[in-house]
């Protein structure tokens, strides 16, 4: 080669950046490393860190109470027509003057009573589980997100866990059915969901009785609404 004639180096030079150019390499990494994408690509699910083997209270042994248990006029507020026995709180549950006797009527289907939804064979095996388990007022939330929040696999089992009782087919209270999105929209869409859910001024509290959802399930559903409470 002519040193002297500086085209070839030229040549040789950008052959040589077109080709690195054309080569994609994976970044190293090292083990047990997590590459992380900053190029607003798709969020990964969360993992999901809550033990399947436990029954958690606040999640799954709750819900089986307020929503077939604390309608109004049940056992939502202490009267004298249910003994004052008020199921909406881990500690009126445990209340010891008649923790035995829930169980005892549950057992042998007195309660709820034939007029109401009954408890399906996977609510009787999640409260035994609790029950075996110490009936311990636990609560786990792993995974929980706001990344890709849907209608059918975000927001309506939030609703069937803590809203159905009420707001159900079988007479729905104001005659909003939340069992369907038609009913859900409209109150999403006149403001009245946000409100209720965050027991603001402006709307009756959602759920009346029972705590509040917690805020990743707020979070979840604002979500939702902000995207226009999508049937999707």
């Amino acid at each position: 080669m002519n040193w002297k004639d500086p085209l070839p180096v030229v040549l040789s030079a950008l052959g040589m950046m077109l080709l690195l150019a054309a080569c994609k390499h994976e970044p190293m990494v090292n083990p047990g490393e997590t590459i992380v994408d900053d190029g607003g690509g798709t969020e990964p699910e969360p993992e999901d860190t809550c033990d399947q083997s436990i029954a958690y209270f606040e999640q799954e042994v709750l819900p089986i109470f307020v929503q077939n248990c604390t309608m109004s006029g049940c056992h939502n507020a202490p009267t004298d027509e249910n003994e004052q026995v008020v199921l909406t709180t881990y500690s009126s549950i445990r209340n010891n003057d008649y923790f035995d006797d829930i169980w005892d009527q549950i057992g042998d289907g007195d309660m709820p009573p034939d007029s109401m939804n009954q408890l399906t064979a996977d609510d009787l095996a999640t409260l035994q589980l609790w029950l075996s388990q110490g009936a311990q007022n636990n609560s786990c939330e792993g995974g929980c997100s706001t990344a890709a929040v849907t209608y059918a696999g975000t927001v309506l089992p939030i609703i069937q866990d803590r809203c159905d009782g009420c707001h159900g087919p079988n007479n729905p209270q104001g005659g909003l059915d939340f069992s369907t999105w038609n009913d859900l929209n409209a109150v999403a869409a006149d403001g009245r969901l946000a409100l209720a859910i965050q027991h603001q001024t402006g709307a009756e509290p959602m759920p009346p009785s029972g705590p509040s959802l917690s805020q990743c399930r707020i979070d979840q559903i604002l979500t939702w609404v902000q995207d226009g409470a999508p049937n999707n």
